[in-house]
């Protein structure tokens, strides 16, 4: 049984259809890749799984319970961690504060110390501005900081939204590299929405293509990336 089961999502914003019957599957342990060009619906997907947005029809299981239109609190406490796209840090709270929030749901409460020395261990430049405000930060550690204050609420499956969008090249090579870490050493299963198309595809086991809403192609991210069709259409070859 899949971990996150999609089964023909439809989500309209008013009378605009942002997704179009969408089925697929993350398997535990996983990285899939959604890729796709700016408006074909990865965000809205993202945001509809967590429940930020409601779809019209269609099913969504996580662990086999259905989640579909369920509140994000809820979501967030079965299991999910969302990093959105831009970040999204607490800038008058301290780096220490910032995680401390992401221990607020009920399933990490009772580990949220032991929780916090392994975000600082995985990233010790936080641990170092612990106490720095995160709005001062640079782009690349408040997006080290959004992914640690996900993994603050112990997810079982993290989607990440654009998480190197507007990054140095050196720190888009230190996200993935978080990225590969917490698939291979921790076994975290990771749905990564990702403009850097190329590096994403290396990156994951399989991937799915999304255009318009629809998904038009799907397969393991290695045979994905080699298709001319992906190639000339994302990757610029």
């Amino acid at each position: 049984m899949s971990m996150l089961e999609l089964r023909e999502v439809d989500l309209f914003y008013g009378d605009a259809q942002a997704l179009d019957g969408v089925s697929l599957d993350v398997a535990s342990g996983e990285i899939v890749a959604i890729i796709g060009a700016n408006g074909a619906g990865k965000s809205s997907l993202i945001r509809t799984i967590f429940g930020m947005e409601k779809p019209r029809r269609g099913s969504i299981r996580f662990e086999g319970q259905e989640i579909a239109g369920a509140a994000p609190h809820r979501i967030c406490n079965l299991g999910i961690g969302q990093v959105a796209e831009g970040r999204q840090v607490f800038p008058n709270m301290t780096v220490r504060e910032n995680l401390e929030m992401g221990a607020v749901v009920p399933r990490a409460r009772a580990g949220a110390a032991a929780a916090m020395d392994r975000v600082f261990v995985m990233f010790p430049r936080l641990a170092e501005r612990r106490r720095q405000l995160a709005g001062t930060l640079s782009g690349g550690e408040q997006q080290m900081l959004a992914i640690a204050r996900c993994l603050m609420g112990q997810p079982r499956l993290v989607m990440l939204d654009e998480p190197s969008l507007g990054l140095a090249p050196v720190v888009v090579v230190e996200v993935f590299r978080v990225v590969r870490e917490l698939n291979a050493r921790d076994g975290l299963t990771l749905v990564l929405v990702e403009q850097n198309v190329a590096q994403s595809l290396a990156l994951a086991h399989r991937g799915y293509v999304l255009e318009n809403g629809r998904i038009v192609m799907q397969g393991a991210g290695a045979e994905l990336l080699a298709d001319d069709r992906v190639r000339q259409a994302y990757v610029g070859l």
